[in-house]
């Protein structure tokens, strides 16, 4: 019994003493989570280099842009072929992918030789050789007679300007075919394919096999966004924000970027980690000082890296008494499976034995520990690496995202990292360590990277026939300069009409007379109360305007109109108002005073003179009862009667358009127009009083209130509205009126968007065929919604935040179409503003008989203030119609409370000036 305690004591101190002889002399290839976090924070640094367009040219970490913008959803179908070139082998597939309710792919495939002689010889040559396979394949599987997308996985460094090109940076392992770097190899492919006149093959894709290795994984797991290969060669692919990669223009999204990590160190940033087996190994490589942190990790270097090592450890008499086999001094006699074999839980030292015997060894017990604890350091330095630079992709991600936990699935492929036996867990161990705060699930390619290219061309194909149907529906929206001409032509013929005495009553365009004849002039003085109701909100003003200096200082109070109120009967409408009234004069401490009054009454009226509107009919959801036909200025005194607290002087009664004109006016003389761009949308102007034959007399000027949204209630836009529109007309309080509204204003383009994303959500292109609950309700869609959507500083993980307020779970490639429609929408709202309004300026400038016109226009309305893009494309669009007018847009900053009381102001004015005459 003693002797077997005895004996067992031996061994383990022997195995103790060997590892212990072993970790001294390969002390630097030990790496502490210290050295391996800043290992990490260098290839950050790395990645960030090769990701921006200045750095990038000196970058070692290439980070290169594939073009692969999405990963599968699962709806993809149909058959494709894949072609698998970048190791010892050449695979051709054909994928059949179906969606059945449940992801399902079936394949076959045929491995083909690479012989040394084609890969190393002559570019063309290897190029025929590849297609001869793939015309072999198609007919042993009798698809000759079909035409099959095919994806090309292509395992080298390639910079890529779309999904199907690729320029060939380099050759890696043990590739050298001549003439092919610095050329595009689908068209290399593309070319040898055409040879053979009896396939018919679109090469759609050209895809890294690590990125096939991300596809592949993502097809089973969506969480997957990162692919990592550890085989023959190293590298790993992840998704990135298109907003941070300065090579490939646009925002939008995110690409699948191609690290090549594999060329880490190559400028020295790995110096001080690399040791003297790494340099030598290094020098009797294909590629000296190139691909260095590729040959510290990957299987076609770990067995060279052993190899060196013990060939130096006998000669320093730490192993085999010192002796060496010819075998051990022959180049790649230690291959990475023997390394495998000898690191097996149980059969290690057997196999440890085994192999050192086959290399002409005669190692002792201690040897083969030994041996076997040399392979132990160097497959683990390659996990503890890989798990740094893999750490590094993965607090990106996070940080990509925002967030303060990352879940992700990596997926992984390579022959190191299969055959190993405890290559995984070390490599997961390690980066579970170094990245606490993110959840990593990490899935084996079970079908390898060509059922990825497959994928990518799959998805590639989904793509293509989704964007086509998405680009149609996008088109209904895009309106050429000859529309816009020919609704700036129409919406002139419908100002004439609207102005003749013959043709108004017909005209949809009312072109109503305000009897404002004047505009400010700075003398205006005084305190005046002005009343704006135009929307859900009611505003009650006071104005003190000081003449001379062109002082205006504003008290105001907004008080809320409820829907009952909105939609019950006239009186009690009015009644809520004079309440409103009576509670801001008695907040100002004004409750006896008598002030003149300008009332801003934002719907079509028809007036006789500059105190009396009748109301022609609500708009913006009000629906008052016995109100349409009756003039409001009457409604508002009677009101103010039954109340029977205060007595006010109701001097005018305007619109909102109206308001901001002479807002605006009261800055710049040159301010002719007033423009509403809110949640409702009209447009007012001074014209020439001899044509409007509504109004006595030829002098002077009169601002006329188009009422431009009901423009094409007579059919005449037809052709440019689109079923969309259609519907929410149709679904509205008031079909088939105010059409131009409904294309235009705030009220509607929100409402516009919804039917749209409903429908592209039918036809499975948005939210995985998805409707949500609320998005089926109507007006959930705000137009604020689209002013934020579009914002130029909103990151599209804002965009998916604001889409699930509303319920819906949004990927990153339904957040671009939602902000494709939006932008839709709104530019040909903001084009449909601009062609009205270029019609208007061309009016005045011909009607002064003058060649060229300097004109500004007062504007306001939520649309105009908080849409990113809308003033913009409205001003692009007058400037391109109405080329010889000079137009410059002026925001009005008070909005039309304070145009009511400057109208007020004007009409005191020019009251006094005719009782003087």
């Amino acid at each position: 019994m003693f002797a077997v305690h005895l004996m067992a004591f031996y061994c383990s101190k022997l195995k103790e003493d060997q590892i212990k002889k072993v970790d001294r002399f390969l002390y630097h290839m030990r790496l502490s989570d210290e050295t391996l976090l800043d290992i990490m924070a260098r290839f950050q640094a790395e990645m960030q280099k090769g990701l921006g367009k200045d750095t990038n040219p000196t970058a070692s970490v290439k980070m290169l842009p594939t073009f692969v913008r999405a990963i599968p959803d699962g709806s993809e179908n149909g058959e494709f072929l894949s072609l698998d070139l970048g190791g010892s082998k050449f695979r051709v597939l054909k994928v059949q992918v179906s969606e059945e309710g449940k992801r399902n792919v079936q394949m076959e495939s045929q491995f083909y030789p690479t012989p040394n002689e084609i890969i190393r010889g002559n570019g063309s040559e290897l190029f025929d050789y590849v297609a001869d396979c793939l015309a072999n394949f198609m007919k042993t599987k009798g698809l000759k007679h079909k035409k099959l997308p095919l994806g090309l996985t292509f395992s080298f460094p390639c910079r890529q300007t779309k999904l199907e090109e690729g320029i060939l940076l380099s050759w890696t392992k043990k590739f050298k075919a001549r003439g092919v770097q610095g050329t595009d190899v689908v068209s290399c492919l593309t070319k040898a394919i055409r040879k053979h006149k009896d396939i018919d093959v679109d090469i759609l894709a050209l895809v890294n096999d690590t990125v096939g290795t991300m596809m592949t994984c993502a097809y089973d797991d969506p969480y997957c966004e990162v692919g990592v290969i550890i085989g023959t060669g190293t590298n790993a692919c992840y998704m990135e924000d298109m907003s941070n990669i300065d090579l490939v223009e646009g925002d939008e999204g995110r690409m699948c970027i191609n690290t090549e990590w594999g060329a880490f160190g190559d400028d020295g940033a790995l110096e001080d980690i690399r040791t003297e087996f790494d340099r030598e190994l290094d020098l009797g490589s294909l590629n000296p000082g190139k691909q260095l942190f590729e040959k510290m990790i990957s299987g076609l270097y770990l067995g060279e890296l052993v190899r060196i090592i013990l060939l130096k450890m006998a000669k320093a008499g730490l192993l085999f008494s010192g002796e060496k086999s010819s075998a051990l001094h022959t180049k790649g006699k230690i291959e990475t499976r023997h390394v495998a074999a000898m690191e097996k839980y149980k059969e290690g030292l057997a196999n440890t034995r085994e192999i050192l015997t086959d290399l002409g060894l005669e190692p002792s017990e201690a040897d083969c520990i030994a041996v076997q604890h040399v392979c132990t350091i160097v497959s683990f330095r390659s996990a503890n690496l890989c798990a740094a630079a893999l750490a590094a992709i993965l607090t990106r991600l996070r940080e990509n995202k925002k967030l303060a936990r990352l879940r992700t699935t990596v997926g992984m492929d390579g022959t190191v990292y299969k055959i190993h036996p405890q290559y995984p867990k070390r490599l997961h161990k390690v980066v579970r360590r170094l990245v606490p705060n993110c959840d990593v699930r990490f899935l084996l390619s079970e079908s390898g990277s060509t059922k990825g290219a497959a994928m990518v061309t799959a998805v590639a194909s989904r793509v293509q026939a989704q964007r086509k149907q998405i680009d149609e529906v996008l088109a209904l929206f895009r309106l050429t300069r000859e529309q816009l001409m020919d609704v700036q032509s129409k919406m002139r013929t419908e100002f004439e009409y609207g102005l003749k005495k013959d043709t108004h009553l017909m005209a949809t365009v009312k072109m109503l007379p305000t009897y404002v004849c004047g505009m400010p002039d700075g003398t205006e003085k005084g305190k005046f109360l002005a009343l704006d109701l135009g929307g859900t909100n009611f505003r009650v003003l006071l104005v003190k305007i000081r003449s001379g200096r062109r002082s205006v200082r504003m008290y105001n109070k907004i008080f809320a109109i409820p829907l009952e109120i909105m939609q019950g009967t006239g009186e009690e409408l009015f009644d809520h108002i004079v309440q409103c009234i009576a509670d801001f004069l008695d907040y100002m401490g004004l409750k006896g005073a008598q002030l003149p009054l300008g009332f801003t009454f934002s719907f079509p009226c028809r007036q006789t003179s500059i105190d009396k509107g009748t109301l022609i009919e609500w708009t913006k959801g009000f629906k008052a009862t016995d109100c349409e036909g009756e003039d409001m200025v009457d409604m508002l005194r009677e009101a103010i009667k039954r109340r029977n607290e205060f007595d006010l002087d109701i001097v005018a009664v305007v619109n909102d358009t109206v308001g901001t004109m002479m807002t605006c006016g009261y800055e710049d003389p040159n301010c002719e127009i007033g423009l509403i761009a809110g949640t409702g949308s009209n447009m007012c102007y001074m014209e020439e009083m001899r044509n409007i034959e509504l109004v006595e007399g030829d002098e002077g000027k009169m601002c006329i209130n188009t009422e431009w949204g009901a423009f094409g209630d007579n059919g005449c836009i037809d052709d440019i509205r689109t079923r969309y529109d259609k519907k929410v007309d149709e679904g509205s309080l008031n079909p088939g009126k105010q059409r131009y509204e409904k294309m235009t204003s705030g009220m509607y383009l929100g409402e516009i968007v919804r039917q749209i994303l409903i429908d592209l959500t039918k036809q499975g292109l948005l939210f995985r065929g998805q409707i949500s609950e609320r998005l089926r309700t109507r007006g959930i869609f705000e137009t604020k919604f689209l002013s934020q959507i579009e914002s130029d500083r909103l990151a599209l993980l804002q965009v998916r935040r604001i889409l699930q307020q509303l319920g819906l779970d949004s990927t990153c490639e339904d957040s671009i179409v939602v902000k494709e429609v939006c932008g839709a929408v709104s530019r040909r709202a903001a084009q449909l503003y601009g062609a009205g309004l270029a019609a208007v300026v061309e009016k005045r400038r011909q009607d002064q008989g003058l060649e060229y016109l300097k004109i500004t226009v007062g504007v306001d309305g939520t649309l105009y203030k908080l849409h990113p893009h809308f003033s913009r494309i409205l001003q692009e669009t007058v400037k391109e119609l109405a080329p010889r007018c000079d137009v410059t847009l002026m925001l009005s900053e008070d909005g039309s409370g304070k145009g009511a009381a400057l109208i007020t102001a004007v009409a005191k004015r020019l009251q006094q000036a005719q009782k003087e005459d």
